[in-house]
């Protein structure tokens, strides 16, 4: 098995890492942090003022190349069994895969027995194993 190394592409920037949140959801509990736009006739975050939360805009977001790229490089390719990694062979350089949360443990042994095989790299490979199963 050789080890596989991402492609090299242009450089990740985020512009933004925190999230969004909405107005009055520091003052109120009934309040989600889940983003919705401020529409009141007098609302000082809609009028942008000075010293106010940042509204949501296009300019924000990611460069269309590195969007969804992971800082090691790949993106993310969910697993659920080991035929599922027969979508990555030919593609290992550029997708990584993920194996579910809701894969068992004798499962997620087998796909990462096939993902070595393969020359596949596995981002959770070490998780709900115990440190015999490694």
């Amino acid at each position: 098995m050789t080890k596989t190394f991402p492609n090299s592409g242009p450089k990740v920037v985020k512009k933004r890492n925190k999230h969004f949140d909405r107005l009055h959801s520091d003052r109120f509990d009934r309040v989600s942090t889940s983003w919705r736009r401020p529409r009141g006739i007098d609302s000082w975050m809609r009028i942008k003022c000075q010293g106010r939360r940042p509204l949501v805009s296009i300019g924000y977001g990611s460069n269309k190349k590195t969007k969804n790229v992971l800082p090691s490089g790949y993106l993310k390719y969910s697993v659920n069994n080991v035929a599922d990694l027969s979508a990555l062979v030919m593609q290992n350089k550029v997708y990584a895969a993920e194996i579910h949360s809701c894969v068992s443990t004798r499962k997620r042994m087998a796909i990462i027995a096939e993902a070595k095989k393969l020359g596949i790299r596995v981002l959770n490979e070490k998780a709900r194993l115990t440190t015999e199963e490694q």
